[in-house]
């Protein structure tokens, strides 16, 4: 059985979101993540969206095994460390790619 890791992280880093997806794909994880890099293609998000977004990640944390964290230069904003929170809260792994 593969693993099933959620990527979580700022979507300022597009690159490294699609850069660890690969990587974990190649490994044999399916991999869950946003396709949607607000922050990296300067999009707005209506704050109807961010709260569906937000409950969106919850649930593709709660069909994770991991949760993998994008932290380039050890960034964590508010929403990512509500994801860590959550997934921690309902005992997934979390792993860092820049250590925590």
């Amino acid at each position: 059985m593969f693993p099933v890791v959620t990527i979580s992280g700022s979507t300022k880093f597009k690159k490294e979101f699609r850069d660890a997806a690969a990587k974990l794909e190649k490994a044999g994880c399916i991999v869950l993540t946003t396709h949607i890099f607000s922050h990296a293609d300067n999009l707005t998000v209506t704050d109807e969206e961010r709260k569906m977004y937000e409950k969106m990640y919850e649930q593709s944390i709660d069909m994770s095994s991991i949760v993998y964290v994008v932290n380039k230069n050890g960034y964590i904003g508010e929403s990512t460390g509500k994801e860590i929170e959550y997934a921690l809260m309902t005992g997934k792994e979390v792993r860092y790619l820049y250590g925590n």
